[in-house]
């Protein structure tokens, strides 16, 4: 038990700071992404942190198991560099105990990367989803800045002098839309206001945004006539109700039942990606059980290098199949076990070439 807790916290303490980091970076990249959207008036700046909390097990997924891998090589190789594994051996602990040793933490992390690929990832990546198709469609206060030009998609720009905080009320509107007759003749709208505010309809739950005291021009390209309408109050609205959105039918958003009922080739691409991660991690403790074997004048990251080019050919070859297999040209069949199988193997034939050579060096 006292080797097991040391082999243990060395691995995690490792794996702990390795995930750290890269998770540092991945989710600040993210991060800097989302703020210049937020900048540029696409997103307001208040859904940034529910953004990035829906991103984290998508993260994690990935980060975990080459975060546990990194950690074998560097605490193992520690342990070699001091000739701490030489002595276990020596004093009978067996290359295979410290094989089961690291394969109980790994059943920890298998579980977690489990959990994120099979429930966490798709709903996060659902939420996030709608949240941002909802901002793409909608005209929201938060996202207004006062005296700036902001594009809102489908043809909307719009401009406020001023926007009141308590009320939430805009001063001084202005809305450029572009819109099309009923026999389909462009048509460019020009909305000008002294105030707005929002407002949802209850029957429909329609959201609008009410403009008084304004006038409002509708100009056709080619001809010189324009209509003018002067009025005391105004509704544009600014999103439906229950809109339909295609894009979320995406088995990346399905949840892990749906895939099973679904059958579909994309489908079954996705679901064999979601339960092969777990898997991976066992492989990859396997595998970096051998390579964690450095000689002390090699120093303790000889072997990190083609490890992380091991890892990456791992994980390049399970996004390969699974486009494959999402666009017909991989039979879902096979899937992406033989990849699964391939690298297992590899671990075995590693594994047992150290055991030969000895693993304590």
């Amino acid at each position: 038990m006292i080797i097991f807790r040391y082999l243990t916290r060395e691995i995690l303490q490792t794996m702990a700071a390795v995930a750290g980091v890269l998770l540092l970076v991945i989710m600040g990249s993210r991060f800097i992404r989302y703020f210049s959207n937020a900048a540029e008036g696409e997103i307001p700046v208040d859904i940034l942190g529910t953004l990035m909390l829906f991103h984290l097990p998508g993260f994690l997924e990935l980060i975990l198991p080459l975060a546990f891998f990194l950690g074998i090589l560097l605490a193992l190789g520690q342990l070699y560099l001091n000739s701490e594994i030489t002595v276990l051996v020596a004093c009978g602990t067996s290359p295979n105990r410290l094989l089961w040793v690291s394969l109980l933490p790994a059943t920890v992390v298998a579980i977690l990367v489990g959990l994120c690929s099979l429930w966490l990832t798709p709903a996060g990546a659902l939420q996030n989803e709608m949240i941002l198709d909802e901002q793409r469609s909608q005209l929201d206060f938060g996202v207004l800045a006062p005296g700036r030009f902001q594009n809102f998609g489908d043809g909307r720009v719009a401009y406020t002098e001023a926007l009141s905080e308590q009320e939430r009320r805009l001063e001084g509107v202005f809305i450029s839309e572009r819109q099309r007759r009923d026999d389909g003749t462009p048509q460019t709208v020009v909305t000008r206001a002294a105030e707005g505010y929002q407002t949802i309809d209850e029957e429909t739950g329609s959201r609008f945004l009410v403009l008084s005291d304004g006038e409002r021009y509708s100009v056709e390209p080619g001809r010189a006539v324009a209509e003018h309408l002067s009025f005391g109050t105004y509704a544009v609205r600014l999103s439906r109700a229950a809109a339909e959105r295609d894009d979320l039918d995406d088995p990346e958003y399905a949840t892990t039942p749906a895939l099973f009922a679904d059958g579909s080739a994309p489908a079954m691409a996705q679901l064999q990606w979601r339960l092969g991660l777990p898997p991976m991690v066992f492989i990859l403790t396997l595998l970096a059980m051998p390579l964690s074997r450095v000689n002390p004048r090699q120093g303790r990251f000889a072997k990190l290098l083609p490890a992380i080019f091991l890892y990456v050919a791992y994980l390049s070859l399970l996004l390969a199949a699974l486009d494959a297999i999402a666009r017909g040209a991989w039979p879902a069949t096979l899937g992406m076990w033989p990849i699964h199988a391939a690298f297992l193997a590899i671990g075995l034939l590693m594994t047992l070439r150290a055991q030969r050579k000895g693993m304590s060096g």
